[in-house]
């Protein structure tokens, strides 16, 4: 039975991969036959950053030259006035609507824009535009947040039923052993045993949530296929809510080690050379974790992609050269890809894990007058006292 149930496994996941590299050809198909000039080279750029950007509608698939996507809420605030309208309005950038464009070229590229009355002129005296659209990221975060709820309310309601000791069944026994995992080898470990349930809650929240948007990214149709945990301003946020957490937490022996770092001399303390060095190390901490979940993610994507654009690139120059490097290249887009889901985990680690030992770090206690303490009372008992305690 469980060897049946392996194959399926590793069967979906080869499925998986290979329907997305599918649609990474469909995409690169669409945009060699979408082409006004047939003399224009393949940009494999453009492809790639069109796949891994965000987006104002949810491209499904295209039959020929028809373009099948869902299309989304557009929401703006412009001179004190909210405008709400789809998508589909702009046509795929090639109108503008209420005096809006979504700007497909130049510096503006992707945003939308105020045009003047002809519709193609940006008028850049315009006021500023406040974009709360509902975008593919947004889309997509709000669909992983509905189903990680779901399906934790049901674990919940599992566990009031059946109590703690019962054997785990189904859905509860997959998740909770990262549950346990999270709490015995990264929360109890990095913050401890009296402090560490207050932190639970947020640690399994940016686990689950980054793990699963890192899953959902590797699907590559509805509701898969988005670049959540791969867009800078998803994991600023991310960092943002670590770093307020471990501020607020801090204790006295948190801000004394910042401004003043115990053991070190007092010419680096006056002038405040460690004490700058370590405020701006509070800062620094939060930017290392937004840029490294966001590097590593959008790279897998990056190198899937570029493999594929070399398929295209040598067969448009001699086309035994196209099969050649296409053979190699499907090897290395199932490697990157089965890759791809080990980072997947990994990365969902190091955040969570990073995230707890700067909590450790600020709810830390100052052991040195408890040290002295007990080592006063030591001083105080008999000599066969302080022996029995040492041999214990």
């Amino acid at each position: 039975m469980k060897k049946i149930i392996f194959k399926n496994i590793i069967s979906l996941i080869l499925l998986i991969f290979f329907t997305k590299n599918l649609f990474a050809f469909d995409k690169v198909n669409q945009d060699l036959n979408n082409s006004s000039n047939k003399e224009k080279n393949f940009n494999a750029g453009e492809m790639i950053i069109e796949h891994i950007k965000d987006a104002y509608e949810w491209h499904l698939f295209t039959i020929g030259n028809k373009h099948i996507t869902i299309p989304l809420p557009v929401i703006l605030v412009y001179n004190n006035k909210i405008d709400i309208f789809l998508s589909s309005k702009f046509q795929h950038g090639h109108s503008s609507y209420k005096g809006y464009k979504l700007e497909t070229e130049g510096k503006y590229k992707g945003k939308i824009v105020r045009v003047k009355e002809d519709g193609k002129t940006i008028d850049e005296n315009a006021p500023k535009i406040l974009d709360f659209s509902i975008t593919k990221n947004v889309l997509a975060i709000f669909i992983s947040v509905i189903l990680l709820c779901v399906i934790f309310i049901y674990i919940a309601r599992v566990y009031t039923k059946r109590g703690s000791r019962a054997a785990p069944k189904g859905l509860q026994s997959a998740l909770e052993v990262f549950i346990v995992f999270i709490r015995d080898d990264i929360a109890i470990p990095s913050i401890g045993k009296e402090k560490y349930e207050k932190f639970m809650p947020y640690l399994l929240s940016l686990f689950f949530f980054i793990f699963f948007n890192n899953l959902l990214g590797l699907v590559p149709f509805f509701p898969g296929g988005a670049n959540v945990t791969g867009n800078l301003s998803v994991t600023m946020v991310l960092a943002v809510f670590t770093f307020v957490i471990t501020t607020i937490s801090g204790n006295r022996n948190y801000w004394k080690h910042i401004f003043n770092p115990p053991g070190v001399p007092i010419w680096l303390k006056i002038p405040p050379i460690m004490p700058i060095v370590e405020l701006v190390g509070m800062f620094t901490k939060p930017f290392v974790l937004m840029i490294r979940l966001f590097a590593n993610i959008m790279a897998g994507h990056i190198i899937i992609l570029g493999f594929v654009s070399l398929i295209f690139i040598f067969g448009a120059v001699n086309v035994t050269g196209g099969v050649s490097v296409a053979a190699g290249s499907i090897v290395f887009i199932i490697f990157m890809s089965l890759l791809e889901l080990l980072v997947a985990f990994i990365q969902a680690y190091v955040f969570t894990l990073l995230s707890s030992l700067y909590f450790g770090l600020a709810t830390e206690e100052d052991h040195t007058n408890g040290e002295h303490h007990q080592n006063k009372k030591i001083e105080n008992k008999p000599y066969e006292a302080v022996f029995i305690n040492n041999q214990n």
